[in-house]
């Protein structure tokens, strides 16, 4: 079969990215380690970002926030600590399993909640390229814990 009749999606079609061919060259925050696996340059992606994120133990990232997108962070190992607001004064705990939601322009900062074991997560967002916004915002010393519960769980 020539070239002009292979079969429609043949290298358009779904594509798999294996893990140990993911990009580091991509938008970085002080103190985690960013991977692209899909984005437009990579894959075609219009609509979407992922990637993966790794965190040292006992680590936290400088505070940052992603423009207007949005982002899903579904943790895959480790304990993430999570601090929001326009003092990083507000906190909430993820353990592998869990997934945790950020809104546009919300300025953040994630923290590896483990003295001895990395954290490791898979990250969303919902646009082609990574936008990433580093922060100088001076933190609050005691962060108010937040329950997540949505309001269809109350807690």
């Amino acid at each position: 079969m020539s070239a002009h009749h292979e079969p429609k999606w043949k290298h358009d079609g779904v594509r798999v990215i294996p893990g140990d061919t993911l990009d580091p060259n991509t938008a970085q925050t002080p103190g985690m380690d960013r991977k692209a696996a899909i984005n437009h340059a990579r894959v075609g992606a219009q609509k979407i970002w992922a990637g993966t994120v790794a965190i040292q133990p006992d680590a936290k990232t400088g505070a940052h926030h992603h423009g207007a997108l949005e982002s899903v962070i579904y943790v895959v190992r480790g304990k993430a600590r999570m601090r929001w607001g326009e003092r990083l004064e507000f906190m909430a705990e993820a353990n592998a399993g869990d997934f945790i939601f950020i809104p546009p322009y919300v300025p953040h900062q994630e923290i590896n909640a483990s003295p001895d074991k990395p954290l490791e997560c898979v990250l969303v967002r919902s646009d082609n390229e990574a936008v990433v916004v580093n922060l100088d915002i001076e933190p609050v010393e005691k962060p108010e814990q937040v329950r997540w519960i949505d309001p269809i769980h109350k807690g």
